[in-house]
């Protein structure tokens, strides 16, 4: 085995561990950020503000994150990054040592920075792999994301009341997690960027957007993730509304955080077996099982499968979208084009996590399920149109 292949395998493992510390934190702030805001929070309907906040963060920064690491390359860049979590997890242990909500939601605004430089695991991984390699290798790193899945919420129900204050204890752990992911990023060897990508735009931003190929691959990861977060933001509210205890709600956090992950160590051969339309479409027909699961009651076996399902075709959808978009830009580009493509899920993020906690308290587990719908009905016909354009394209190709 040369010595190629070898620092991309290493790279890849790198960096799927620094996906699964960034997902210790992650699952832990969705399985206790809701929780928290509820405690503290004026009235229940600002109650998910934290995670909205955190999305906010991630939101602000993630052009400013993918242009920085054109300059300075990934490994600077996302050491960078990572020193957000650390001071993010002080203020929210500051806040609820204060028990003031609004600097918790500060500091989930802060924490935010760390995951958008934390979505950039995956373009780092379609750096260093090669053409055929690429959709095995996103999806690889993507399964770190496993580890942090089963860990998180554990960690979160041994710290939640690790200090005299309640959760207080689960952020300050939180920062054990960055400090490891900043010492496994200085091993990584992913080349700097040329002075050509560095120095180098490429074509206009509406233009790389203008693409068909473009526009569904960002449609699909954005409105993916956004219903993902809708239902899974909702999820700890609506199970301690319907009397669940914490534990039970931890379980189908981390159980939905696998089904999230667990796939990504073959969705890569799916891809390059049926095709990356196909696994999307799959994606979009499994988040309206889930769905389905989740309307006909409220069971903890119920939450529990439609969270499972739920996760799976975030999986299709977000894997799927990642590899697509890859395909729609040149070096000089991918700084911007990756940019606009995170800077559209975490606006999906944005609206759904906001509009989650209001819909949950006022309306019910029900009605944020039937919201949904719509969404993905979307996905599946642009998804169906683009599969009907490509084979058209093809066919005037070859007349």
């Amino acid at each position: 085995m040369n010595s190629t292949v070898l620092n991309l395998k290493r790279n890849v493992a790198l960096l799927a561990s620094c996906q699964a510390m960034l997902f210790i934190n992650n699952s832990t702030l969705i399985a206790i950020n809701g929780l928290a805001g509820l405690a503290l929070a004026p009235y229940a309907g600002l109650a998910t503000l934290t995670v909205t906040f955190w999305v906010l963060g991630g939101a602000l920064a993630t052009m400013p994150a993918s242009l920085h690491m054109k300059r300075v390359g990934r490994q600077a860049g996302l050491m960078c990054g990572t020193s957000w979590g650390i001071v993010g997890a002080l203020i929210c242990g500051t806040a609820i040592w204060l028990q003031s909500f609004w600097l918790l939601c500060f500091g989930t605004l802060v924490w935010g920075v760390y995951n958008a430089y934390g979505q950039y695991y995956r373009f780092a991984a379609a750096d260093v792999a090669t053409p055929e390699f690429r959709p095995t290798a996103i999806s690889l790193v993507l399964a770190g994301g496993l580890v942090g899945g089963i860990i998180g919420p554990t960690l979160s129900r041994w710290t939640v009341d690790l200090l005299p204050q309640k959760f207080m204890g689960a952020y300050l752990v939180l920062i054990l997690a960055a400090v490891a992911t900043m010492t496994l990023l200085r091993q990584i060897r992913v080349p700097p960027p040329s002075a050509a990508e560095r120095e180098g735009s490429g074509r206009p931003l509406w233009e790389i957007a203008a693409q068909p190929k473009f526009i569904i691959a960002v449609l699909s990861a954005a409105i993916g993730y956004g219903v993902m977060n809708f239902l899974m933001v909702s999820t700890p509210i609506a199970m301690q509304v319907c009397g669940h205890p914490f534990g039970a709600t931890a379980m189908v956090i981390s159980s939905h955080i696998v089904g999230m992950f667990g796939p990504s160590f073959f969705t890569g051969s799916l891809i390059k077996r049926f095709g990356v339309l196909n696994v999307m479409l799959a994606g979009a027909a499994i988040n309206l099982v889930c769905i389905g699961i989740a309307l006909a009651g409220i069971t903890i076996a119920h939450f529990w499968w439609s969270l499972v399902l739920l996760g799976v075709g975030w999986n299709f959808l977000y894997t799927g979208g990642t590899t697509l978009l890859t395909e729609t830009y040149r070096p000089e580009e991918k700084a911007k084009a990756q940019g606009a493509n995170d800077q559209c899920i975490f606006i999906m993020m944005l609206v759904s996590s906001f509009s989650a906690g209001l819909t949950v308290t006022s309306a019910g587990w029900s009605r944020v399920n039937v919201l949904a719908l719509p969404m993905i009905a979307v996905v599946a016909g642009a998804l169906i149109w683009f599969m009907f354009h490509q084979r058209a394209a093809q066919r005037a190709a070859a007349a």
